[in-house]
């Protein structure tokens, strides 16, 4: 299955139209959010670790 940008253009357009332009942004951080906590999962973080060090870095 090859995805073209015509088809993904179609696809983009279709999700617009059933969700509204106003909700892509919530669907895009909520994605966003997924994908950051996916990434954790993988290294063995937790959310509480990795603000801990930003935090630690911001410090310094």
């Amino acid at each position: 299955m090859n995805l073209g940008w015509p088809e993904l253009l179609l696809i983009f357009g279709i999700i617009v139209l059933i969700f509204g332009a106003k909700r892509l942004p919530e669907f895009g951080r909520a994605i966003g959010e997924t994908m950051q906590e996916f990434q954790r999962s993988i290294k063995g973080e937790s959310k509480k670790d990795s603000k801990q060090e930003e935090s630690s870095s911001k410090d310094e």
